[in-house]
């Protein structure tokens, strides 16, 4: 996401990079080519003139110029303006009490409402809600069955009425519902057409005047840009709009919608679909998107993510294996899985600082992890727990019951050995020193290289008879 935009600011700022010192003229043409940036990504005219002007007045008033480092200022100052832009923003939808909460879904054919609507009740029921799904969209073929397959694969109950001709009477009627069996949210997926006209919105109208919904949210397709904007003003004149919710965001890499959608409605982004499943829905946060922007990473994001997926307590233990240098290839495949369910391995290698613009013509082969945990599966639990007693005849074992080379084998347990190696050492160490190990770790691993050194902490002696150890160990296993 934003691919475009974040490489067209990393060569404006690269420009004043490392001058030192520069002069009104330089700042003036960087917002220049700021605004020309943002214009290529399909932001709305009107406001990337006024986000630029902005820019400029801060840049001049804090006086860039004098500073040692004016890339960096310049950076801030873009950063503020793209959290303003886009903010403030409260993303918790606000549960009513007495229940239920009634949430009303519209837009336009194919942005992905039906999607959205059981991405929402999802979302519920992590919040330890009750959801009723309804199916309003009378007008769209298998409208109906789709959110019925949805509301099967969550557990979620679906209301809905197949010889109604009134979507008006299935909400009132399945508000009803709701409040009999005691449901905290209702969630209306109303219906669209590919283009704005006045039954739509008569539809539209009519449904919220009679439900009288706690919460509208307009549901956008991110990669239609402008148009995505002009909808967004045309549904706000006839519904009091509450939020707005981007879907494909992943898949939008131009940003044009995310960045005018707040300035021109009024209304903010509140969620934002990142992938098809159920559970690629996130809260919307300014500050970690111009973060995203401006090639800096979301870190907060990635810890959220591996908050939901890694156990505390299984991850202590694992602390404690690696502090030990008992940590095994079982431990491994355990932490592999975990990392697999928080998503596609370059969409994290994208959240984490640096990493973004490092990435991008990088293939990140998702199936040689299959590959890894084929091998690793072939391996008796005395193998995982103890690599070093594979030798050449249980490599050729492993390699037949995994369906890979014994060399591929033989790679694995050695560069198995190495990040156990670091592991150990950096259980030792400070925080600081842990954070540039990882970061080494981390390089070396996925960018092809080898493993990051560390100097020994034996005096020199005792590394000789530690190797000549070594040694002797390894051919007693090879016998």
């Amino acid at each position: 996401m934003f691919e475009t935009l974040t490489e067209r600011f990393g060569e404006v700022f690269g420009k004043i990079r490392g001058r030192g010192r520069v002069t009104e003229g330089n700042v003036r043409d960087v917002m220049g080519q700021v605004r020309n940036a943002l214009l290529e990504a399909d932001v709305n005219v009107r406001v990337a003139r006024e986000f630029c002007d902005h820019a400029l007045e801060k840049a001049l008033g804090m006086e860039v110029m004098k500073t040692l480092h004016p890339d960096q200022l310049m950076i801030k100052i873009v950063f503020d303006e793209l959290v303003r832009l886009m903010g403030p923003v409260d993303s918790r939808i606000p549960f009513v009490s007495p229940p239920p909460t009634i949430i009303m879904l519209a837009g336009l054919q194919g942005a992905g409402k039906t999607t959205m609507c059981a991405k929402l009740a999802m979302y519920c029921q992590n919040k330890q809600k009750q959801p009723l799904l309804v199916a309003a969209d009378l007008k769209r073929p298998a409208g109906i069955d789709q959110l019925e397959v949805l509301g099967r694969q969550l557990g979620v109950p679906v209301y809905a009425e197949r010889d109604q001709q009134s979507a008006v009477k299935v909400c009132r009627n399945a508000i009803v519902e709701a409040r009999r069996d005691k449901r905290d949210v209702v969630l209306l997926d109303t219906a669209g057409r590919l283009a704005i006209d006045q039954e739509m919105m008569q539809e539209v109208a009519r449904i919220a005047q009679v439900t009288q919904p706690h919460q509208i949210y307009l549901v956008l397709d991110a990669m239609t840009g402008q148009d995505a904007v002009n909808s967004a003003k045309a549904f706000n004149e006839r519904l009091e709009l509450d939020g707005v919710i981007l879907t494909k965001f992943d898949s939008d890499t131009r940003g044009g919608a995310t960045l005018s959608v707040k300035q021109v409605t009024g209304k903010p982004i509140k969620f934002i679909g990142v992938g098809e499943k159920l559970d690629q829905m996130e809260e919307f946060h300014p500050d970690r998107t111009a973060s995203r922007i401006l090639g800096m990473g979301d870190v907060v994001t990635l810890v959220e993510k591996a908050q939901a997926q890694f156990d505390q307590e299984q991850t202590r233990k694992v602390q404690e294996k690696m502090a030990k240098g008992t940590f095994g290839f079982d431990d491994f495949l355990t932490q592999l899985e975990a990392m697999r369910k928080m998503g596609p391995m370059k969409e994290l290698l994208n959240l984490m600082p640096g990493w973004g613009s490092a990435m991008k013509n990088v293939k990140v082969d998702e199936s040689e992890l299959q590959q890894v945990r084929g091998m690793i599966n072939s391996m008796t639990s005395r193998e995982r727990r103890h690599p070093d007693l594979i030798d050449a005849s249980r490599r050729r074992r492993i390699s037949r019951g995994s369906g890979t080379d014994p060399q591929d084998v033989a790679g694995l347990v050695k560069q198995f050995g190495q990040i156990r190696g670091v592991m150990k050492q950096m259980a030792g160490m400070g925080v600081s020193q842990r954070m540039s190990a990882a970061r080494q770790l981390g390089e070396m691993s996925m960018l092809g290289g080898s493993m990051p050194k560390f100097k020994s902490k034996l005096p020199s002696k005792q590394r000789f008879v530690a190797k000549k150890d070594k040694r002797r160990r390894r051919k007693r296993h090879s016998r």
